[in-house]
């Protein structure tokens, strides 16, 4: 069950690493719920129970307002707040602080640009960045680590940026058929100088490409046979004969 859980979560993190462009060493945004739940079940240290999670490095992340919102709960959560002072601080720039969720959804923003991993005990945080593509959610269950799998919304995120990449808009196309050096050549009569440099443009990617025109193939022509592979004729025995007899009634 452990190796399939292993596969699974390799799996998920090959998806965001192929669809939006995560890298290593991964970046973690860690809530305050999160954190907490580490020190509770002995999750510990953070860097190396984040790192099994993902199979690579990582970097644990944080931020003021989170930082913040631990030290207003008291001495109950008073090691999750000496542990969050020990991870890096993700830029939020709040003047004043705000709940952890808003100050998380500022700092991933609409792209998640920064390709931060959200790692949060908050079901309804969770809800939230399953609908926002390229946002990996990790949550904990009693002494495990969980990534959430891809949304279907995400999924169909991708799907759809594929399909726009394999598929010109009408408008793109017509400005590729537009750019035919040969109907420019023709339209343009005035610019010949231009056009003799697109046709040549052209020519020298057909040549790159292996392409050449018919024209300038040699025509293979039939040729006689290979001297050195023919046999010597033999020299004709009537003309010795001729020379013996004559020289016998000499």
């Amino acid at each position: 069950m452990r190796v399939k859980k292993q596969k699974r979560h390799r799996k998920v993190v090959r998806f965001y690493s192929a669809c939006f462009g995560f890298r290593e060493p991964y970046k973690v945004l860690c809530d305050g719920t999160f954190i907490h739940h580490l020190l509770l079940h002995r999750l510990t240290p953070i860097n190396d129970a984040l790192a099994r999670l993902l199979g690579t490095r990582i970097i644990p992340f944080t931020t003021r307002c989170i930082i913040g919102e631990l030290r207003s709960l008291g001495e109950s959560h008073r090691e999750a707040l000496e542990a969050a002072q020990q991870l890096m601080i993700a830029r939020c720039d709040h003047e004043k602080r705000i709940n952890a969720m808003d100050c998380i959804e500022s700092v991933v923003g609409e792209a998640n640009s920064e390709h931060f991993f959200v790692a949060t005990q908050d079901a309804d945080m969770r809800k939230k960045f399953q609908k926002i593509p390229g946002v990996p959610v990790m949550y904990g269950l009693r002494n495990s680590l969980f990534i959430e799998q891809p949304s279907s919304m995400q999924k169909q995120f991708v799907k759809s940026s594929e399909e726009r990449r394999l598929h010109l808009p009408e408008s793109e196309d017509l400005k590729l058929r537009d750019m035919n050096p040969r109907d420019k050549i023709s339209n343009n009569p005035d610019h010949g100088d231009a056009d003799e440099t697109l046709l040549r443009t052209a020519s020298d990617k057909r040549n790159m490409l292996g392409v050449s025109r018919t024209s300038q193939l040699k025509r293979k022509r039939a040729k006689g046979p290979n001297p050195l592979s023919c046999k010597k004729k033999k020299q004709n025995n009537d003309t010795s004969i001729v020379k013996n007899q004559v020289g016998k009634h000499k």
